[in-house]
């Protein structure tokens, strides 16, 4: 494979794996080729066995949400990427944070941090296929993200620790949709904090807290 045939094959995509590219040619040949590429300058290494194109030969700008769903397929956008995303929380946030059904991990890399939290798959719902910057991701719907949020984090079920979530755009919320998502989580946490955020959300308009 030369240069022009990668990208080819690739400019169009965030991210590809060696495997993509190994379609009539030997993978440790495909592998050294690479090598030699990211040495020169010409691709990215973000993973292991995972690369992007280097400008200018990559003709969009990857997104991390993408990236982070090729990284690992079998997971989902959520927590406070997903809450930023949709303007929900008003801090940045530094790593794309995602729920897997794997085992647990984090990678820094040229592309950014990428950070996966490992959750039970009686759990892994509630997210839809999205669309980021032209980019196929897989992302929690703002309702979930939340309740995964609360979730996941210690101490969550308390007025202050709703009230320090500094939501906003809460419009967003649909508070059906968070009453049954609860309700499928089947999770004692959820059921105590459930009320608190519902309250939150009915008084947000007033200027009230929980």
């Amino acid at each position: 494979m030369n240069l022009e045939d990668l990208v080819r094959l690739t400019s169009d995509l965030p991210c590809f794996q060696t495997s993509y590219l190994s379609a009539g040619t030997s993978l440790p040949q495909v592998r050294l080729q690479l090598d030699r590429w990211e040495k020169a300058g010409k691709v990215i290494k973000i993973a292991k066995s995972v690369y992007t194109l280097a400008p200018p030969y990559i003709k969009i700008n990857p997104s991390p949400f993408a990236i982070s769903s090729l990284l690992r397929p079998s997971s989902y956008i959520s927590l406070q990427s997903a809450l930023a995303f949709y303007g929900l929380i008003p801090e940045y946030v530094p790593a794309t944070l995602a729920l897997t059904t794997g085992r647990p991990w984090e990678i820094q890399s040229p592309c950014g941090r990428f950070v996966f939290r490992h959750i039970k798959p009686a759990l892994f719902f509630g997210y839809t296929q999205h669309i980021v910057e032209r980019q196929t991701c897989f992302l929690a719907t703002p309702e979930k993200a939340l309740l995964d949020l609360l979730y996941m984090t210690s101490n969550s079920a308390t007025p202050s620790y709703i009230t320090e979530l500094r939501l906003q755009n809460c419009s967003q919320l649909n508070s059906d949709k968070l009453t049954a998502l609860a309700a499928q989580m089947k999770s004692k946490k959820i059921d105590r904090a459930l009320p608190l955020v519902l309250t939150f959300l009915n008084n947000h308009d007033e200027g009230y807290t929980v």
